[in-house]
């Protein structure tokens, strides 16, 4: 992965209340990068460079820096929270929870949304819902036009940054130069859930918390503090709530649905359950 542009409301409340409130329009054929044929195999994009873009133009995107409020002011008692949550998260390391939180890293390939497949019951196979795996990954174009005036406008240093402690990841140093806030992943792992909940809501409680999770393990893994975490999620709200009044993403839903559908009732394994370390906020 490459240099890229990627607040404790309740956030989660917020976002859920935002966003579940209809996903349910019609949802076109995919863009450019990875067009699905009719039949045989599907080709798609391998990461970073070749990636797909996203649904919004620069002329049609929110901007988050002009809705989100700053990160925690120098010295307040909400920057003061945050470090010590990253301290104390170190403890982590070596556990079951850190090992997740390393997975969490991948954001960029077609099969990173499978870190939902303990929450969704069956294993996302992108070969079977290819306009699915599709929008997913366009949505990481549109958060990225979406989150770069706040990433830039909000530069924030980045927890190991101001304080070289453990990572689950060898951070890169493009890693080290971006904006701590808010967090892409915490964006695109809960703008997801909240697509994926809306395919199955019979496992939206399932599915939503391991979005949540999916963001926590950046302030697991020591590249975010909770509050960048926290303001992503508002930005992964955003991305659904403008995508759902886009025709292209609203024709690309309503093919997803019945890939999602075929898929799930064709699958012949269960997914492991979540693991119970995923149960619970880590700070």
């Amino acid at each position: 992965m490459t240099p890229k542009p990627f607040v404790r409301i309740s956030a989660a409340a917020f976002a859920a209340a935002l966003v579940l409130g209809g996903c349910a329009g019609q949802v076109e054929a995919p863009h450019a990068a990875a067009a699905v044929p009719a039949s045989g195999p599907v080709t798609f994009w391998t990461g970073f460079r070749d990636h797909p873009h996203g649904y919004l133009t620069a002329e049609n995107t929110p901007n988050a820096a002009n809705f989100l409020p700053p990160p925690p002011a120098e010295g307040s008692l909400r920057e003061q929270a945050d470090i010590a949550a990253y301290r104390q998260m170190r403890a982590l390391e070596g556990t079951e929870r850190w090992e997740i939180a390393r997975a969490d890293n991948e954001i960029e390939t077609p099969g990173a949304p499978r870190a939902f497949d303990c929450a969704l019951g069956f294993k996302f196979e992108p070969e079977k819902m290819p306009t699915l795996t599709l929008l997913m990954g366009k949505m990481l174009g549109d958060l990225e036009m979406i989150q770069t005036p706040a990433k830039k406008g909000y530069f924030r240093k980045r927890p190991f940054v101001v304080e070289s402690l453990p990572t689950c990841i060898a951070p890169e140093s493009w890693l080290g130069a971006s904006g701590s806030y808010p967090s892409g992943h915490s964006a695109l792992g809960w703008a997801w859930s909240l697509v994926l909940a809306e395919l199955a809501p019979d496992r939206a409680d399932q599915i939503l918390r391991r979005g949540l999770a999916y963001g926590e393990s950046r302030a697991v893994c020591g590249v975010h503090y909770p509050s960048d975490v926290e303001a992503g999620r508002i930005v992964g709200a955003t991305i659904v709530t403008r995508l759902k009044a886009d025709p292209a993403f609203q024709a690309d839903f309503a093919k997803a649905k019945v890939e999602f559908e075929a898929a799930r009732a064709a699958a012949t394994e269960a997914a492991p359950a979540c693991s119970a370390s995923l149960a619970r906020q880590p700070w």
